[in-house]
């Protein structure tokens, strides 16, 4: 696997060994998307860090 993997694989497996802070960067991620699309994508940027959370076990979005 090339590096981009690696590092991919990396960040997943401490994202699964600290779920709380791996939300709060997905949060905070998908928050400043939206702030700066003006909620155009709101929608998928929803779906996008619910798959994020998926991957490593964290708290999906309450809406």
């Amino acid at each position: 696997m090339g590096k981009l993997g690696d590092m991919a694989n990396k960040a997943k497996e401490m994202a699964k060994g600290h779920p709380d802070q791996a939300d709060k960067g997905v949060t905070s991620a998908e928050r400043m998307v939206d702030e700066r699309t003006g909620d155009k994508y709101d929608a998928q940027t929803d779906k996008a860090a619910d798959a994020a959370r998926r991957s490593y076990g964290g708290r999906p979005t309450e809406r």
